[in-house]
């Protein structure tokens, strides 16, 4: 079914539960634009308080418009509210909601929440033929308005901190609350190592660790307790063991607690027994934090709000595309794609999660969470509770940071370097990139994952210019392999090292790049280290000047963000603030188009519209500089809105880590370690390494959500060297979507829905997940 074919009224709604609602208001912001496109304002219907708005009626179902969204992206919470819902649960209150919406002439629902809402809705609409006969048979309805609204549609949205849907790699809202839980974390390590204490944290989770796990990952917690691996009977000893061990040289010890850890019996483990445990066996000065509902709390992240945006859009395409024969689905993320699940599917699968743990088979339990949280627990396995090998093999590996420093570089070198050493290498840590090759110094990386910036230095240098030396260097210090974590500088250099194996013996060794830039322009990946912590420093800035006008009617701001001739930056940012453009280098623009849009906003601002937002990435124009851009809007909105001009700079390159980047980089620094590894043993001949075959050579990237490693040679093709920009960036199919959120006349035939995906037991198991 086309798009302009739909025909029925919609209305959007949240969970019925009260404290599961997170950031929601993001999807109705974009729902709403999106229908804004194809239905009349009486068509397009907000519901209040869950389920018990569609029971009670009256004024909790309210008309829908454009201005209705506007300026909410950047709220938590739920500005249309949530409520629970006994009435719901009854054939009654179904009965009730039923003659509601037909009153209303409405026949789909997007339902954002959890399993339960998302079962409610399927009960709902498996039995709204038989509802609608039982309002004609009252006398409530007619016969004809029954047939009019005979069939249901609905499309489910998974909102939920714990991201504890089966199917779906995020669920809205987790990343938001593990930026909550990052910030008092990195607190909490500042006042553990002034005082040299312990502090057992506990986060939210009474069912799934996911929260507890990767914020153990990203902080490099000591010990972590989740309910899907509870420890081995003995826990306790071995814990106040290993704690007790580190305690000369370590002044900082790290617990993470999921509220739902239980021990092997089922037994819960509460945060004050592990507090009472090291107090009274290790005699640590110990602290419990339980962080509540602050992890609820607080503006929604730039991930949260562009993956609302992806997967809000999504939904509206999916209720258009309806017909009674379309089973229900729910829209769920695989990779950075938006896909639509069999609702009933992934709601059987989360059930099966449970029920495993419920009959303790934990391992199972593990792995229908999916790949990426199996990956997660076996990473943070490897890294917390293996030792260096005593067993010393022969192979030395070098490991720099080279470009520009980008958020979660230190968390990469930090991995890579343990997970070498538990494989018993020799490490390397080189000061200043390509540079420093030379430097044998070698530093302690404790604490590094939630240090922004390269704590092991970076420079932009290549190594054309100090070849022999480089050269000299790896045969002086009989140097194995190379890790190269940086970005498009990174790429090239061991692009040139590479071409230079036909001259140099010594370079034929591997080497592997691990993308690292908050430009997001190296080839051979789909995200940088660095990008999303980039992302969500210029988002907060933005939000920020947005903020600073709230008392000063119509005002414009062109805000200019880095990224070189790379538009990744501007653009994600434009989505995650509701920008009204955004200029890049690789969508051109002219004067014409400069024109439409400044006499656009000029036409929003004359109506109820207070602020505009202009982005324009620092490269993307030779001769419509930003100063230009404002003097343009400055003058053409004379007499209509003032204009501002405010250059982000550097700020987008400072700060902690995001969640994202910390976790991203420790995985990277695993798999190029892990990679290296068996590289050189595979190309270990007569006691020495020697390799000059093309794959030995790679790009560690992140496509879709499979890892893999393209050689530097084959990308030659695929980039942009002029530019410094791959040639084909999947980001950009996000550019109509930012147009069309800022009311622009766009076109939906370029669109490309999302795949329908089952979701079983297989296709769980066979989750790369990353």
């Amino acid at each position: 079914m086309g798009i302009d074919s739909v025909r029925s009224l919609n209305v959007y709604r949240h969970q019925e539960h009260p404290y599961e609602p997170y950031y929601c208001e993001v999807i109705l912001h974009l729902l709403w634009v999106c229908l804004f496109r194809h239905f009349s304002p009486e068509n397009m219907a907000r519901v209040k308080q869950g389920y018990q708005g569609l029971v009670d009626g009256g004024d909790n179902i309210k008309v829908a418009h454009w201005h209705s969204v506007t300026n909410i992206i950047q709220l938590g919470g739920t500005v249309i509210g949530s409520a629970r819902c006994k009435t719901f649960t009854t054939r009654e209150g179904r009965l009730a909601a039923a003659y509601n919406l037909v009153k209303r002439g409405i026949t789909n629902l997007c339902v954002c929440g959890g399993d339960g809402s998302l079962t409610g809705a399927n009960i709902f609409r498996s039995e709204w033929s038989g509802l609608l006969a039982e309002l004609v048979e009252k006398g409530r309805i007619t016969d004809t308005l029954a047939e009019q609204h005979g069939h249901l549609n609905i499309v489910g949205l998974v909102g939920s901190i714990d991201n504890d849907f089966c199917g779906t790699d995020m669920t809205i809202g987790a990343d938001s609350a593990l930026h909550r839980i990052m910030e008092i974390v990195d607190a909490i390590m500042t006042t553990a190592q002034s005082h040299q204490r312990t502090f057992v944290l506990e986060v939210m989770g009474r069912h799934c660790g996911y929260l507890a796990l990767v914020s153990a990952l990203a902080s490099g917690a000591d010990w972590l307790f989740i309910p899907e691996a509870p420890p081995l009977d003995g826990w306790e000893d071995r814990m106040c063991a290993r704690l007790e061990s580190r305690n000369t040289g370590s002044r900082l010890n790290i617990i993470i607690l999921a509220e739902g850890a239980i021990d092997r019996h089922g037994k819960p483990i509460t945060s004050n027994y592990v507090k009472d445990l090291l107090v009274n066996r290790v005699g640590h000065d110990t602290r419990v934090t339980v962080l509540g509902h602050v992890q609820r709390g607080g503006t929604p992240s730039a991930f949260d709000r562009i993956l609302s945006s992806k997967l809000g859009v999504e939904a509206v395409i999916a209720l258009m595309e309806a017909s009674p024969d379309t089973p229900a689905c729910v829209i769920g993320l695989a990779g950075n794609r938006a896909v639509r699940l069999p609702l009933m599917e992934c709601v059987e699968m989360t059930k099966l999660v449970q029920t495993s743990m419920n009959e303790k088979r934990f391992d199972e339990a593990v792995k229908l969470r999916g790949g990426s949280f199996e990956n997660n627990w076996n990473i943070y396995k490897l890294l917390a509770f293996q030792k260096p090998s005593q067993s010393k093999t022969d192979f030395s590996v070098a490991i720099l940071n080279v470009g520009a420093p980008s958020g979660g570089m230190n968390a990469a070198v930090r991995s890579a370097v343990r997970l070498a050493l538990i494989h018993g290498h020799k490490v390397y840590a080189v000061h200043n990139g390509f540079l420093g090759l030379a430097s044998e110094d070698w530093h302690k990386v404790a604490g590094w994952t939630g240090q922004g910036g390269s704590l092991l230095g970076t420079k932009r240098t290549l190594p054309e210019k100090n070849m022999e030396k480089i050269v000299g260097t790896i045969k002086k210090f009989n140097i194995s392999a190379l890790l190269v974590i940086g970005g498009f500088e990174a790429y090239k250099g061991v692009l040139q090292l590479c071409e230079a194996r036909a001259h140099y013996e010594e370079l034929c060794i591997p080497m592997c790049v691990i993308p690292a830039t908050i430009s997001n322009n190296v080839p051979g990946t789909e995200f940088s280290l660095g990008a999303d912590t980039a992302v969500n420093a210029a988002m907060e800035g933005c939000d920020k000047i947005k903020q600073s006008a709230s008392g000063t009617k119509r005002r414009v701001f062109v805000v200019e963000t880095m990224g070189g001739y790379c538009g990744y930056l501007a653009t994600y940012t434009g989505i995650a603030v509701g920008a009204d453009a955004a200029y890049i280098y690789e969508d051109p623009f002219n004067i014409h188009d400069l024109t439409t849009n400044v006499e656009h906003l000029a036409e929003k601002m004359k109506k109820d519209v207070q602020r505009g937002l202009v982005l324009r990435n620092e490269k993307c124009h030779e001769n419509y500089t930003t100063d230009f851009i404002h003097k343009l809007y400055l003058s053409e909105g004379k007499g209509i809105f003032d204009c501002r001009v405010n250059v982000l700079g550097h700020l987008q390159q400072g700060g902690a880590p995001s969640p994202f980047d910390r976790n991203f980089g420790t995985k990277l620094g695993v798999r190029g370690i892990q990679w290296i590894s068996e590289r050189l043993t595979e190309n270990y001949r007569q006691g020495r390494v020697f390799t000059n075959s093309a794959d030995t050579a790679c790009v560690l990237g992140l496509n879709k959500k499979v890892i893999c490693f393209s050689p530097v040679t084959e990308l030659k093709a695929e980039t942009d060297f002029e530019h410094r920009i791959p040639k084909v960036q999947w980001w950009l199919n996000l550019r109509p979507m930012l147009k069309m959120l800022a009311k622009y006349q766009t076109s939906f035939d370029e669109y490309v829905p999302g795949e329908m995906k089952h979701v079983t037991k297989r296709s769980l198991s066979v989750d790369p997940g990353y």
